[in-house]
This record gives C-alpha cells, sequence and structure tokens, in this order.
C-alpha cells in the first residue's frame, strides 16, 4: 500500500465517523487527489465530487473564484487557493474540502513562484486553511507530492475538528 492509499484509508475513516462528505478542487494535480479517493471501494459514502478548474475559466465557472481575484493574485496564490476551497463547499454537499493550485513544471514558473510552487487551500466544516510549499522534482514528483501533502494536512484538521 504507497503512502496516498493508506491517507485515504485514514481519511475514509474520519469522514465515515463523522458523517461527512469530501469535495476536491485540483488544478495542478488534474484530478490525482479525487481519483486516489475514488480508488478506494466504497469511497461513494464519504466522497461527493470532484472539480478539475485547471483554467482560470474553470476556476471561475466551476468554482465561483472571482475574475478580479486571479487577475490580481494570479491563479497560483493564497486567495485564489481558500476561493477554490470554499467554492467546493458553496458548489458542493460536502462538509470539507480541499484545494490546490501549483506550478507543476516543467516550464511556467517564474522567480515569484518557481517550479514546484503549490498553494493548498482546505475548508473543514466553515473554517478555511491555506499554506505554501514548495516540492522538488520533476512533474510527476511534484504531482504526487501534492497529492500526499494535501491528503496529510486534510486529515490533521479533520482529526483536530471537535464535534
Amino acid at each position: 500500500m504507497n503512502a496516498s492509499n493508506e491517507l485515504v484509508e485514514t481519511l475514509a475513516g474520519l469522514l465515515l465517523q463523522r458523517g461527512w462528505m469530501l469535495a476536491t478542487a485540483e488544478s495542478c494535480t488534474g484530478g490525482m487527489i479525487a481519483a486516489a479517493c475514488t480508488d478506494r471501494a466504497g469511497s461513494s459514502e464519504w466522497f461527493e465530487r470532484g472539480l478539475v478548474s485547471y483554467s482560470n475559466a474553470a476556476k471561475h465557472d466551476l468554482l465561483g473564484v472571482p475574475e478580479p481575484l486571479i487577475a490580481e493574485h494570479g491563479a497560483v496564490s493564497e486567495p485564489v487557493a481558500r476561493a477554490m476551497a470554499e467554492g467546493a463547499i458553496a458548489h458542493s454537499r460536502a462538509q470539507c474540502s480541499v484545494a490546490v493550485t501549483g506550478v507543476a513544471g516543467p516550464g511556467g514558473g517564474s522567480a515569484a513562484k518557481p517550479v514546484g510552487t503549490v498553494w493548498f487551500g482546505w475548508n473543514v466544516y466553515g473554517t478555511t486553511h491555506s499554506e505554501c510549499l514548495r516540492f522538488d522534482g520533476d512533474r510527476a514528483a511534484v504531482r504526487q507530492a501534492t497529492v500526499v501533502h494535501a491528503l496529510q494536512r486534510l486529515n490533521a484538521l479533520i482529526s483536530a475538528r471537535l464535534l
């Protein structure tokens, strides 16, 4: 069992215990978090939906991320990651969400946002959290590290939530 599978098993248990559903909003991972979740049999009991919002227009159309927010801060930014996480909740029946937007490479980076930069957003029962990390490696490594971190932190945030 790989790291993603173990994290998904933990996540499934946490969500089932609480009767919660999850929604994902993914850009740089292109649905890999949703795929990791739905690889587990029975995930329909806790996985509500996954939205791949790769383009700026999709972020706006599918998640309601304001176009001026993207124009001012860029797609790979804290405000956009937070808006994606909140939009996933607003456009679903889920109680928690995870959102990722980043520069997976090999191109597309800049001095301010080098390849490997990923902004994360999580919304757990109404509270939004965000974090920026930079991962080393090729495109596949950046994307896989993003999936693992997104699930690790989601598990920690759900575990910390007192009922």
